[in-house]
Order: structure tokens, then C-alpha cells, then sequence
């Protein structure tokens, strides 16, 4: 397993080659020391036995897929599904995946590029599918590009899977949030799509103004306002950082889990889109190139 470390006046970042995974993101807090802003995993070879997808990239569809397949030209295309329900890319995603690491760059604004082939149905799924993520520095910012090409019609949703949690304590609860979501996906006991889209008016899931997420837990599709003039952020108060979430997805899914105190933003198309015909559209065609850009852009409080 290689690892690569790059980093600016602003922030440290490590990455694995195993699953493209984001192990370390360290910034200074308002007193100047270090503070790892994502969980993750000391001892890299740890990650092969991680079951929660702890910073990687995941693929080849990020969220759940129903009905254990999808249809793409009137071909249908089985996958690998529980309890009826397909998640994060099958048995063997991309974060389970050993990545290509094809350029460092450690100038101004370093980045690291890796690249991954999946190839023609592998869990699944049609076509050659060439994927790259570079994870870039700008100043205070961390930018995440996904983009890939292919040589058949496919289902592509990629995202990265880093869990967040600003000052380093056991729970989430303290951290203030803002959603820029008036919408978000209904879902069914299995935490698919029902294909309704619900305002968020009077639910546990408006946090259109900042507000401490307190004993909320999420694991939530969200349906991100396009044009909005706020962004979604995460504060603490206690290390002083924030952090926007900033991208060019329709979509965005918001985990807490329960185990630990942490905060997914895994920025995406719908979940279930291949099957959800009102959803987005999901199928990259061959000459075509998906492409997911993020930013995470951090600051202090004010």
C-alpha cells in the first residue's frame, strides 16, 4: 500500500493508493495546533478490514441502487444487491480498490492524481470505465475532481466518503450545520428513494439556518438548491474552523452514523437515479466525460 502526503500553508493532506482513500486532513485550529479533521486510520493496512468507507472514493455508484439490477437499451444488468438493495458500488467498490497513483505535483497549489480501471462488468456493470481523482490544495481549500470516460452506455455516481468531525470529539452533537437543501429524497425502510421529493418545512432535516445538529442523525439524500447564495457549512465552535461544501452535483447525502461522532457529505447524483427515471441522469455515454467537482473550503469563525 503507497501513500502520498502534500500539503500548503494551510493544510496537510495524506492519501492512500488502497481505495483512493483520504486517511489525514490536518489543519491548524484558532490556537494553532493540529487537527485532523477527518477519521481515519492510523496504521494503513487497517484499512483493508474497514467496513464504513472511512475517506474513500466510492463507485462505480456511489448510493443505493433497488431492484438488484438496472436496464440501459433494453439490456438488463444484474448486481450484487442485500436485502434488496445495492450500496456504495457492490461487494468490491472502488474503495476496495488499489488506485494507480499517476501525478504528484508538490509546486503551488499541489495536488495528487490517481486513476483507476474498472473494467467491463465488473460488479456488474457494462463498459471499460476509466476513473481519475485529483485531490487539490488551494489555500484553505481542498478540492476533490472525479471524472471518467467509457466505451459503453453505464451508470457512474462517484464521491468521496470522508467522515468530518472539526475539533476531535466523541460526538457530533456540539458542531453547528446549514444544509443549502429545501428538499430532500423520500426514502423507505431500506433508505431507498421512494422517487418522492419532500421540502424539508417542518422536519428534523431543515437545517436551512444554522443550527447545532444536536441528537439528529442523518442518513439523508438531500436535493441541493441551485443558485443558492449560501452554502452548506459545518462550524465548531470549540476549534474555531468551518468548513463549506461546495459542488457541482444535483445532490448531496448527509450520513451521522452511530457509532462514532462524525459527518459524511458525500456530494452525488441521486441514489437509485438508474432506476428513477425523473432523477437525473445517471448513464455517461461513450465520448462523454463525468464530471464531479467539490470543494471543501475551510475558515474560522468569525
Amino acid at each position: 500500500m503507497n501513500q502520498v502526503t502534500i500539503k500548503n500553508d494551510f493544510i496537510t493532506l495524506t492519501v492512500l493508493d488502497y481505495g483512493a482513500i483520504i486517511q489525514k486532513l490536518i489543519l491548524k485550529n484558532k490556537e494553532g495546533r493540529d487537527t485532523n479533521v477527518v477519521v481515519g486510520l492510523e496504521e494503513p493496512e487497517k484499512y483493508l478490514s474497514d467496513n464504513k468507507s472511512l475517506g474513500a472514493c466510492i463507485g462505480r455508484y456511489a448510493g443505493r441502487i433497488s431492484k438488484s439490477g438496472f436496464q440501459i437499451n433494453n439490456v438488463r444488468y444484474p448486481i450484487f444487491s442485500k436485502d434488496g438493495v445495492h450500496l456504495h458500488g457492490g461487494q468490491q467498490g472502488f474503495g476496495k480498490r488499489y488506485w494507480t497513483i499517476d501525478q504528484v505535483h508538490d509546486g503551488k497549489d499541489p495536488f495528487v492524481r490517481l486513476s483507476y480501471l474498472s473494467k467491463d462488468l465488473e460488479e456488474g456493470y457494462p463498459g471499460n470505465l476509466k476513473s481519475t481523482v485529483t485531490y487539490k490544495l488551494v489555500g484553505a481549500s481542498l478540492f476533490i475532481v472525479h471524472e471518467a470516460v467509457t466505451d459503453k452506455a453505464t451508470p457512474v455516481n462517484l464521491t468521496n466518503h470522508s467522515y468530518f468531525n472539526l475539533d476531535g470529539a466523541d460526538k457530533i452533537d456540539q458542531h453547528y450545520l446549514r444544509l443549502a437543501c429545501s428538499e430532500y429524497l423520500e426514502t423507505d425502510a431500506k433508505l431507498l428513494p421512494t422517487g418522492k421529493i419532500v421540502s424539508v418545512k417542518n422536519s428534523k432535516y431543515d437545517f436551512l439556518q444554522m443550527k447545532k445538529i444536536g441528537e439528529v442523525r442523518l442518513d439523508t439524500p438531500f436535493v441541493l438548491d441551485s443558485g443558492s447564495k449560501e452554502n452548506t457549512m459545518l462550524v465548531s465552535e470549540k476549534s474555531g474552523l468551518t468548513m463549506e461544501v461546495i459542488t457541482n452535483q444535483p445532490g448531496i447525502v448527509v450520513y451521522t452514523p452511530l457509532a462514532f461522532g462524525a459527518i459524511c457529505f458525500e456530494t452525488q447524483n441521486f441514489p437509485d437515479a438508474p432506476n428513477q427515471h425523473q432523477f437525473p441522469n445517471s448513464i455517461l455515454q461513450p465520448g462523454e466525460t463525468y464530471h464531479n467537482e467539490t470543494e471543501f473550503k475551510f475558515g474560522f469563525v468569525n
